[in-house]
């Protein structure tokens, strides 16, 4: 999943085939801590993802033209 336009649902789609294969427990050692690695790398990208689009969410372009942060009101 090396393509320059990694997406997070084709991201999060390859780290849910990887564990199905770790869960099977048929991969030997070497081939299951290659998985398990790219596994965590795939998981920080979403992570990532995921905070990035956190933190546009969270911002609200004002009636003048101004971002501003937003927060909850309680």
């Amino acid at each position: 999943m090396e393509s320059k336009e990694k997406t997070f649902e084709g991201a999060l789609e390859k780290l849910e085939s990887i564990v199905k294969e770790l869960e099977s427990g048929e991969e030997g050692l070497d081939e299951a801590i290659k998985k398990y690695t790219e596994a965590m790398n795939l998981a920080k990208f979403c992570s990532e993802k995921l905070k990035d689009a956190t933190d546009k969410v969270n911002k609200i372009l004002m009636e003048n033209g101004e971002i501003k942060d937003f927060k909850v009101e309680e």
